[in-house]
């Protein structure tokens, strides 16, 4: 089977997180990425790379994860030489993406009002903090910045006086996932108009987009929301509760739910009839819970999930790790798949969430060694030949 992006070429300039995330879902789906690094390397290739418990064969976990189905080029984009190669590879290519901080593809002749110029029909897509205009752009940003200044990490926890990030770094994985997005839409464009175009991607302004219904009942009500925990702002029961060996997250929505838990559950005082309906509910939101709390407590959470499963509570376990990445549904929707490593081996990592049903092959090549496809990308898609490749590796504008 094909994958929907073969034929796609993207030249990835990004580091650390959220454009590494972006080139490799796009990767993944198919799009042939040519990771231009600096004659050192990426940065990331160096996180954890000597931890025993977090590397395998001296690639980090960060590393094996972003970076499958790439390919490593390695050029001084701040020579003179280094520069001239990487604009004939924009020749060639239909994406440059990056995540450098603003001002910097422009510094450096990587912008597309540089790049349009060399091949009008390129894509460029950058990610950063605050985009690439207004008041504050210039301004440093990594993912809890972002998550604080976003409103997010103001309605995430227990209580106003503690705010808390998200557990996943939903700042620069958001950034990633919104680049995709963008430069998806940017293709279509492409195909149907014929010009190229930058696709400017601010972490903030994802975040801003991701508070989506409450960011508008604010603008509506003028009231800041404050943190609930795990519970919800309108339904109960729907919150955390303890078990006998962990934690089971209970979700009642509607009011028939509320029957059927009733119903399994056997307490007499929520058999009330006042309860049925959701107003009285959340008036009664602490009794509900505790009680909820009390009985969930005499046994496991596994037994509980099969039992209000069975009469259609929504539910499930909160689960750690190790739980969520064994659990059979995971696996059967190949979430957890074997990564091969360029030296032998492989490690399990995460899969691709998008599943097409014409085009989705999912298959891995291996993250690349530091300018492992360097010679190959200059012969065959260049045309350099050899002389002119040992040249410029003795110039050290490529390596």
């Amino acid at each position: 089977m094909s994958k929907p992006l073969e034929g796609i070429r993207i030249l990835d300039l990004t580091h650390m997180l959220s454009g590494p995330y972006a080139g490799m879902l796009l990767a993944d789906l198919g799009a042939e990425t040519i990771k231009v690094e600096p004659l050192a390397g990426e940065g990331t290739r160096a996180l954890l790379a000597g931890d025993p418990r977090h590397s395998f064969k001296g690639m980090g976990a960060y590393f094996l994860t972003l970076n499958r189905n790439k390919q490593s080029v390695c050029i001084d984009l701040k020579s003179e030489q280094g520069l001239a190669v990487f604009h004939d590879l924009v020749r060639q290519a239909d994406v440059v993406l990056d995540n450098f901080s603003a001002g910097v593809p422009k510094k450096l002749k990587i912008d597309f009002e540089h790049l349009k110029h060399i091949n009008p029909r390129i894509i460029t897509c950058s990610v950063s903090g605050f985009g690439q205009d207004g008041p504050n752009y210039l301004r440093p940003a990594f993912d809890q910045v972002v998550q604080g200044i976003g409103g997010g990490m103001s309605i995430t926890g227990l209580d106003a006086n503690t705010p808390m990030r998200a557990g996943i770094p939903i700042g620069d994985l958001g950034g990633g996932m919104f680049a995709v997005m963008g430069v998806l839409a940017a293709l279509q464009a492409r195909h149907s108009k014929g010009h190229g175009q930058h696709v400017d991607i601010s972490m903030l302004d994802c975040q801003v987009s991701m508070l989506n219904y409450m960011a508008t009942m604010h603008l509506l009500s003028g009231e800041n929301p404050e943190p609930l925990g795990n519970g919800h702002f309108v339904h109960v029961p729907y919150n955390t509760y303890a078990t006998s060996d962990g934690f089971i997250v209970i979700a009642v929505i509607f009011d028939s739910f509320w029957d059927n838990l009733v119903g399994l559950l056997d307490v007499e005082q929520l058999k009330d009839p006042k309860y049925k309906t959701q107003p009285v509910r959340l008036a009664n939101k602490a009794l509900i819970d505790g009680i909820l709390n009390e009985v969930l407590q005499t046994n496991t959470t596994a037994y509980w999930v099969e039992q209000l499963t069975a009469v259609r509570v929504p539910c499930g376990p909160v689960n750690r790790f190790s739980e969520a990445l064994a659990d059979p549904q995971v696996r059967h929707r190949q979430m957890v798949v074997d990564v091969p490593h360029p030296l032998g081996g492989s490690v399990e990592a995460p899969g691709n969430p998008i599943k097409l049903s014409a085009d989705s092959a999912d298959t891995y090549t291996a993250p690349p060694l530091l300018g492992q496809h360097t010679d190959r990308v200059l012969q065959q898609i260049l045309g350099y030949d050899a002389a002119r490749i040992a040249e410029l590796k003795q110039q050290k504008a490529v390596g």
